[in-house]
Formats: structure tokens, C-alpha cells, sequence
């Protein structure tokens, strides 16, 4: 498997956790086991936008592109793929603590909502 390929898939990978993070806890409506590993997930990711770290993925990419010989890009994920298509100008930190408190928002909400429904008489 080539090097470029890898570094492809490991994008998608990348995106897909993203998405995962963000919007997993509804998936814990349906299905209560994707919580156990939805919660460390959400911990992480939001705890990578919040403290300003760069995901290992990142630079396990970056790595890939460069044995492919192509060259690899500065900074993390979400500024070099998400940003430039959300925001016009590149991550600032207030941006990424926007996006860390979002996941923990979104998630606080959607797991206050299956613990009430859970605790609800049916």
C-alpha cells in the first residue's frame, strides 16, 4: 500500500473521529453501547482543542506525505482541512477553545437528554 494512500486514509480516519466526536452522544440514543467508547473519544478531542494540542494523527499523516514525497503541512487537522472551508482566516486560539466547548456542549446536551429519557417511567 503506498504511502500517499495511507496518508489519504488516515485523513478520512481523521474526519471521521472528528464527526464522531462531535455528534456521537446522539448515536447514544439508539445504540447505549457507543457511549462506552463515545465519552473517552469526546474527553480527548475536546481536550485537544482546549489545551491547543496538535491530535497524533496529525503529524502520523504529515509522516506518510512526507515518504510519499509530497510535503506535509504546519499546524493541526482542523486548521489545515476544516478551517480554511469554516472560517476565512486561520485557527486562533479563541476559535479553538469555541470548537473544545462546542463538542463538550453538544455532547452535555445529548447525553442530559438520554439520561432523562432513560430515567423517565415508560
Amino acid at each position: 500500500m503506498g504511502f500517499r494512500l495511507l496518508a489519504d486514509l488516515t485523513v478520512l480516519l481523521h474526519g471521521a473521529f472528528i464527526l464522531f466526536v462531535a455528534v456521537g452522544g446522539l448515536l447514544a440514543w439508539r445504540w447505549r453501547w457507543v457511549a462506552w467508547v463515545h465519552v473517552p473519544c469526546a474527553a480527548w478531542g475536546a481536550l485537544v482543542e482546549l489545551a491547543g494540542w496538535v491530535c497524533p494523527l496529525t503529524p502520523l499523516e504529515n509522516a506518510f506525505r512526507a515518504r510519499a514525497g509530497a510535503t506535509g503541512y504546519r499546524g493541526g487537522f482542523i486548521e489545515h482541512y476544516v478551517v480554511p472551508t469554516i472560517y476565512p482566516a486561520g485557527l486562533t486560539r479563541g476559535q479553538q477553545v469555541v470548537l473544545g466547548a462546542a463538542v463538550l456542549a453538544i455532547n452535555a446536551v445529548a447525553y442530559g437528554l438520554l439520561i432523562r429519557r432513560g430515567a423517565s417511567p415508560r
